[in-house]
């Protein structure tokens, strides 16, 4: 799979990820609960086809998603 079959929501949730947020901080920045980041960040792991959070972090900068500024 690729980042382009992400939805727009968990394109914002893999960003959040690569700057290093945790679910609670990325739950509390989008105004959503955390079983709701977890059900996201288990989506972006099946479609990116990734184990962990260093992993999809490191393919959205590859990718261009994320930038490091």
């Amino acid at each position: 799979m690729s980042a382009q079959n992400l939805t727009p929501r968990e394109r914002e949730v893999l960003k959040l990820i690569a700057k290093g947020m945790t679910n609670s901080e990325i739950a509390e920045t989008l105004f959503i609960s955390k079983h709701t980041v977890k059900n996201h960040v288990s989506n972006i792991y099946r479609k990116l086809g990734a184990d962990d959070r260093t992993q999809i972090a490191l393919l959205a900068i590859r990718k261009g998603l994320v930038s490091l500024d």
